[in-house]
């Protein structure tokens, strides 16, 4: 079920008024309803997946009360590598094996050898990745007594289901959510109201100026061998502000229908555009998986403990791996690969600690030095998003060398066309409001800080209007491929 559909309109406000109205005062009949309404939720693209991920609770709850009773280092270290094998074992089958099939298939024929490996015929679970490490970091969690094992099995299968983070995330730490699910939650106007603010933000981010730039990304890159380098360059750009504006307003989207039933999420996305460098923008980017990588990887590898050259190997490792998580294509691997490039520097000359404060701190606009780092930053990210968004890495050199060329002082194509004028309105309108926002989990905070009642409510109404008049309808979100 999309967040953006008739379907999820209708949802919402149902399971939001049984939740609250009908189902009796209790913290477990509020569970059993959650879980219910998580399962439908998720089951509307294929029911048969309700199985996988059914399955998958039940193994690491049960792995996590072993793990309390056993007090053996030999039997704890085999129960927690029973669920990294079988999580990761199932994500590798559905989402990686025709890759390395193919992949070693390829390496063969390079040698001259001939040989085939039957490819799988299987459909991608939607949000695997998501709920395999979410469920995956609780068992991790319990073996190394950072948490206490629950025992009771519902709250902990509406911690792996809740249907808000199922799709994409934000990919919530048990130590975090899971308390949430044993207490009674209250209504709390405050907080469902600023729920409501950041879905109507996260829909404007997602409908309206992450499907408008589709529009043309897609012709953009489609078309690339036939356009000149200002036009691809136009179309990274819109790249750059779709899969943000995507990936964060489904975030938005998330957090905020979670507020509705009283939880609280961590935020996932702090403008990460505004960085001025690559490691504060991976500090501001994806933080729930940034965060996850650093603590169940990047740290058991060695982090940034010992030899210079160990510590570079670690930082490529988990730029390369976080690359691969995102999809069974090259591509994301050495979209990875360029980030770890940028990345290095930073840690060489020791400044990838630099910048933990927000860009313009206490003033209204940044300082020349911060405008020239922000812009240098973003244009790192954004040639970096070709290879992530390109069919091969081939075809990404190519785009780029196009974009060097002496084409890229023409002018671009589409500019003119009405569809674009608005769409670079409507990235113009986000950047002003996230720059204003900055500070805040969500723009929309600032809008309700510092307007007087008639005019956030217009701007609200004005939002929504935009949003009707102007939003795509239906379009999936780019991570749910992830």
């Amino acid at each position: 079920m999309l967040f953006n559909s008739l379907e999820f309109a209708v949802f919402l406000p149902l399971i939001f008024l049984l939740y609250w109205f009908l189902v009796p005062k209790r913290a477990r009949y509020q569970n059993i309803l959650l879980l219910i309404s998580s399962y439908i939720f998720y089951g509307w693209w294929d029911w048969r997946f309700l199985i996988l991920i059914f399955c998958s609770s039940i193994l690491d709850y049960a792995i996590g009360i072993q793990l309390q009773q056993n007090t053996r280092k030999k039997e704890r270290k085999a129960l927690l590598w029973l669920s990294i094998t079988v999580n990761i074992g199932v994500l590798v089958l559905f989402k990686y094996y025709n890759f390395f099939a193919e992949s070693f298939v390829d390496a063969f024929t390079l040698f001259g050898a001939s040989m085939s490996i039957d490819s799988l015929d299987i459909i991608l679970p939607v949000g695997i990745s998501f709920y395999t490490f979410q469920s995956l970091s609780y068992s991790i969690d319990v073996y190394q007594r950072r948490l206490e094992p629950t025992q009771d099995w519902l709250s902990f299968l509406c911690y792996v289901s809740f249907f808000p983070q199922l799709v994409a995330g934000p990919i919530e730490r048990a130590k975090n959510l899971l308390p949430q699910f044993y207490k009674l939650r209250k209504f709390n106007y405050s907080q469902a109201s600023d729920g409501m603010r950041q879905m109507l933000w996260g829909f404007f981010k997602k409908m309206v100026v992450a499907d408008n730039c589709a529009r043309y990304v897609n012709l953009i890159f489609d078309g690339a061998n036939e356009l000149s380098g200002s036009t691809l360059l136009l179309g990274a750009l819109l790249f750059s502000f779709q899969i943000y504006c995507d990936f964060s307003g489904y975030s938005d989207i998330a957090i905020g229908s979670a507020k509705l039933f009283g939880f609280d999420f961590k935020q996932n996305f702090a403008v990460p555009y505004f960085s001025r460098n690559i490691a504060e923008f991976w500090r501001r980017w994806h933080m729930s998986l940034s965060t996850w990588f650093r603590d169940y990887f990047y740290i058991p590898l060695g982090g940034s403990q010992g030899s210079t050259i160990y510590v570079l190997r670690n930082i490529f490792i988990i730029f390369m791996v976080s690359g691969f998580w995102h999809g069974a294509n090259w591509t994301f691997v050495f979209w990875g690969f360029t980030h770890a490039l940028f990345f290095v520097p930073l840690f060489l000359f020791k400044t990838n600690r630099n910048y933990l404060d927000i860009a313009g701190q206490d003033r209204m606009l940044p300082s020349l030095k911060e405008l020239c780092s922000i812009l240098f930053t973003f244009t790192l990210v954004t040639l970096a998003w070709v290879f992530f968004r390109a069919e091969t890495i081939s075809e990404a050199f190519a785009y780029l060398k196009t974009i060097a060329s002496p084409s890229l002082l023409s002018q671009p194509s589409f500019i003119f066309e009405s569809k674009m004028v608005f769409s670079l309105f409507f990235i113009a309108m986000l950047v002003v409001m996230d720059w204003l926002g900055r500070e805040y989990e969500h723009s929309l905070i600032y809008i309700h800080k510092k307007l007087s009642k008639p005019l956030r409510y217009g701007f609200y109404y004005l939002l929504a209007m935009i949003i009707f008049l102007f939003g795509v309808k239906d379009e999936p979100f780019i991570y749910f491929q992830f």
